[in-house]
């Protein structure tokens, strides 16, 4: 296995947390290295649906040791849920098994507050504080997970940003929050979670040195990535694999494989723009059959065919090997299928992606057709090979069109609903 990462291609939600927790099966550490809880990592094992916000998706193998990267910002809080839910499950979440990075910042009650009240701009955020909180750190104001550790520096840099935060939230029309009843909340978090700190990236090191399977976990998806990706309407991070690197504090040249995951549609939450969304029965069924619905949120999401246009925007600005293709069971049913392969803007055609948010607005899909297929028990396919002729040639099309093959193909949410290309495994 060696060192291999995993990020999401479209807009999220492409089914990141299954692959990881298949493939930590064979890893020494999983690392996840940017977002924060505005992600959601649904997991389904023995029937029992389990949805991940902070934690990496190798928790549940007891040979990999879980690492949150300094480039993740944290909700003590929903943290201390996550971990909660997981030991009561008698999921191992000791020290020993769980590692946060002492740079990593930590997500404040006036971060989500301010995010609370500015969301009336309406570009789709998640409300909790995951935007506000990185302006602290980019703004050198923000409050470290070590920080939350020391009560004493903890207690101070509350004091010293509270001020400030009342005037935002004062100016929105909040109420203002008390220092010392910050201090009291988050002095119970930090009793709880000191025995967490640690300085991951001499531990990554050691693990390097040792040459250890590591697997890295990204959040959300390229299109979402603050400077790549659909501006405004994105995420508060840098969600390409080039963060992997400084959110999680290892050297460039310690990455073997880049693995990106797609959905064999594609899929939107909030705002923006989208190309290939379906307003119609087609997108309802998608929805429908996907259970398309957000992890953190529960919003309904967006749906629609698959945008290579899109695609092969993130396999160039990230340099992807291979490709994960996940949910083409809900394919299942459709008498034609289509890909987008192209964009027409004002009866001009091109076929990259642009950041031109204005122009992405006004862009028509132009669609690739393929047949579909029908009434497939997937529960008794056990290699790629016996899929039908038609999905095999859908998954030869993605590979053509994205110059990258088809790693893996998954057929359902749980573990064993996957199937492994053997050519490149």
């Amino acid at each position: 296995m060696s060192k291999i990462a995993i990020i999401g291609t479209q807009w999220g939600d492409e089914g990141k947390g299954k692959i990881v927790d298949i493939l930590a099966e064979k890893a020494d550490a999983v690392i996840r290295f940017q977002g924060g809880n505005n992600a959601g990592h649904t997991l389904v094992i023995d029937n029992k649906k389990t949805i991940l916000h902070l934690i990496p998706s190798g928790i549940f193998n007891d040979n990999a040791v879980c690492i949150i990267g300094n480039g993740v910002v944290i909700d003590p809080k929903v943290l201390i849920e996550e971990l909660k839910t997981l030991k009561n499950a008698g999921i191992d979440v000791s020290p020993e098994k769980l590692k946060i990075s002492s740079n990593a910042h930590v997500i404040m009650p006036y971060h989500i507050t301010i995010d609370i009240i500015r969301e009336k701009k309406k570009i789709g955020t998640t409300g909790r504080g995951i935007g506000p909180a990185y302006e602290d750190k980019i703004s050198r104001k923000g409050i470290k997970f070590s920080d939350l550790c020391n009560k004493e520096i903890l207690k101070e840099k509350i004091y010293n940003n509270i001020e400030e935060k009342n005037l935002i939230i004062n100016f929105y029309g909040g109420e203002k929050l008390d220092p010392e009843q910050i201090f009291r909340e988050y002095s119970e978090y930090s009793s709880l979670l000191t025995d967490y700190n640690e300085d991951t990236h001499k531990f990554l090191y050691t693990l390097t040195e040792q040459d250890k399977n590591l697997l890295f976990e990204g959040a959300q998806g390229v299109l979402l990535d603050i400077d790549h990706g659909t501006y405004p309407y994105v995420t508060s991070s840098n969600t390409t694999s080039g963060n992997i690197f400084s959110g999680a504090g290892i050297g460039y040249n310690q990455l073997d494989r880049l693995i990106g995951i797609v959905k064999a549609y594609t899929t939107r939450v909030g705002e923006g723009p989208f190309p290939t969304e379906l307003k119609n029965i087609q997108g309802d069924i998608l929805r429908e059959n996907g259970g398309e619905f957000g992890s953190t949120t529960g919003r309904p999401r967006r749906c629609g065919w698959l945008d290579m246009v899109a695609l092969r925007y993130a396999i160039n600005l990230t340099g992807i090997d291979a490709l994960a293709l996940t949910k083409l069971d809900v394919l299942d049913g459709f008498d034609e299928i289509n890909i987008c392969t192209a964009y027409s803007v004002n009866g001009e055609k091109f076929d990259y992606f642009t950041n031109d948010v204005k122009k992405l607005e006004h862009a028509k899909p132009i669609y690739k057709k393929f047949k579909g297929w029908k009434g497939i028990d997937y529960s008794k396919i056990s290699s790629l090979s016996e899929l039908p002729e038609e999905a095999i040639t859908f998954i030869s099309a993605i590979e053509e069109l994205a110059g990258v093959p088809v790693a893996i193909v998954s057929v359902g949410p749980e573990r064993n609903a996957v199937f492994f290309n053997s050519e490149l495994w």
